[in-house]
């Protein structure tokens, strides 16, 4: 894909790779949740938010 077509989404992501590279004890700690949002889609997203609210919900009724 040429530079000039890529949405921001993948300029970012791309930048975001080519730090890495440069600096790979920058990311010591981990990416943490912007990263992982950053990575999926808003559908992607609202699943993994739903999987943690159910996680919840059925910790809370089973561990209590």
């Amino acid at each position: 894909m040429r530079r000039e077509k890529e949405n921001p989404e993948r300029t970012r992501e791309r930048i975001h790779q080519e730090e890495l590279k440069r600096n790979p004890a920058g990311n010591i700690h981990g990416g943490g949740l912007p990263d992982l949002v950053g990575g999926l889609s808003w559908k992607g997203t609202g699943m993994l938010i739903l999987i943690m609210i159910l996680g919840f919900i059925i910790y809370a009724v089973f561990f209590r």
